[in-house]
Order: structure tokens, then sequence, then C-alpha cells
């Protein structure tokens, strides 16, 4: 009897963490699909543009950047937070911090995050980032779980949230509050 139990005990503890899985998959792939899908609108928008010569100034460059990020804001209107960072996609990301903050890297994770100079900001979902704000980068140990994104974007550290920043057109794309310790 007592070892039917356990087969019971354990194939339900089996099965369990079997549903598990593929939800989380799935959820990384619903992600996936919306920043390819945010890639291509950028490819599509920088397509539109009058195609600029090699520059070395930082007004053109600035400028280019501009109208970029005009063209994406165009084909954003209207869209908030949450918009590539779902509810689901975010309890996820939140998962994967955890693990990183709280495992056996949460020390280097913890130093890391101090060394880093603070960035205090409000987020506005397909707002320029400031250029006078200083780019802070993600830590390499809450990098290494986290989903690779098309060239055209970037994990950021904003406070305490995580932030997808589109590079070409120096956009807040979307972010998730209250992730990073």
């Amino acid at each position: 009897m007592r070892c039917a139990a356990l087969v019971v005990v354990s194939g339900i503890a089996v099965l369990h963490a079997a549903d598990e899985i593929p939800r989380r998959l799935s959820v990384i792939d619903a992600f996936q699909n919306r920043v390819e899908a945010y890639a291509t609108l950028h490819k599509a928008a920088q397509g539109r543009l009058p195609a600029l010569k090699q520059i070395n100034a930082a007004g053109d460059i600035l400028k280019g950047q501009h109208l970029l990020a005009a063209k994406i804001r165009e084909k954003r209107h209207g869209v908030a937070q949450g918009n590539i960072f779902s509810p689901e996609i975010s309890q996820e990301f939140h998962r994967s911090a955890g693990a990183a903050t709280h495992g056996p890297a949460a020390g280097r994770v913890a130093k890391s995050l101090k060394r880093a100079e603070p960035v205090k900001l409000t987020l506005r979902v397909n707002e320029t980032y400031p250029q006078h704000v200083p780019l802070r980068s993600v830590p390499p140990s809450l990098l290494q779980n986290l989903p690779t994104l098309p060239p055209e974007l970037e994990y950021r550290v904003v406070g305490h949230a995580r932030v997808l920043r589109d590079i070409g057109a120096n956009l807040i794309v979307d972010f998730i509050p209250d992730l990073i310790p």
C-alpha cells in the first residue's frame, strides 16, 4: 500500500513538472514571437527612410535615430506597457530573475548591480531613452537565462525595471517594473 501511494505521489509530481515545462516554453516562444514581430516592424520602418550615407557627425546620427523613432512610434501608436512583456511573460522573467538573485549567483548579481551607476527614470513605452542617462547593462548572471534578442533590441536595467530598448531608434519598447531587487 505504501509503495502504491509513493508511486501515485511520484506520478503526480512528474505530471505536474511535465505540465510546467511546456507552459514555460510556450511563454518564452510567445515572447520570441513578440520581439521578432517588433524587429520586423523596426526593419520596415527603417526601410522607408532615406538611405543615410556613411556618416560620422553626431548630429546626423541623432537625426537618423529620431526619424526611425518617429516611424516606429507611428506604427506603434497607442501601445502600452505590457505589449511585449505580457503578464505571463513578465511572470516568467520574474521567476528567472528570482532564480539568479536568490540562487548561488546572488552575491555576484548584487555586487554587479551596486557597482553600476544608478539610473532613475520614469519609463514610458515608445519614449526616447534620454541621451544624458547612462545605459546600465544587465549583469551577466541575469542575462544568461534570458531569451536571445534580435540585433535591433537589447535588455537594460533602469532602477528596478528590466527594459527592452530599440538600439537604432533609442526607444523604450517595453519594460517590466520592479523586476530587479
